[in-house]
């Protein structure tokens, strides 16, 4: 990691709320922003900061969530998705997590990430293969 990862750094993603985000089990007229694909964005906002401020065979991981969804963005919508790190602890990173629609905020949380070296990381995966897929 780089000496550049300091608590209050801060990146807002501008999202489209499109087909493929949306929940489809309540039929079209409700297609809103799914749950899984607010994580799924907040952990994209999350990585992007963080490999700004990472060293060369680095990346992150994610490890916990803590979130709401209370807000019902409709397709077609945009979510601005503001991530802050909130605390380093060695290799592990909170973020405080914000999303607003175009009309109201509907989500809020938190999010770590573990910054990791991939080849090590790569190694140990590959060890927990061989022992399951032998």
């Amino acid at each position: 990691m780089k000496s550049t990862l300091t608590t209050g750094l801060s990146a807002t993603r501008r999202v489209a709320i499109d087909t493929p985000r949306t929940i489809d089990f309540l039929g079209e007229e409700l297609r809103v922003y799914s749950t899984p694909s607010l994580l799924h964005d907040f952990e994209v906002a999350c990585r992007e900061l963080l490999l700004e401020h990472l060293d060369g065979g680095e990346d992150s991981v994610g490890t916990n969530v803590s979130m709401n969804h209370g807000g019902a963005t409709l397709r077609g919508m945009n979510v601005n998705m503001t991530v802050t790190v909130s605390k380093i602890e060695g290799r592990l990173v909170t973020f405080d997590l914000l999303a607003k629609d175009d009309v109201e905020e509907i989500s809020r949380g938190s999010h770590n990430r573990v910054v990791v070296d991939v080849e090590r990381l790569r190694a140990k995966v590959a060890a927990k293969a061989a022992k399951v897929f032998k």
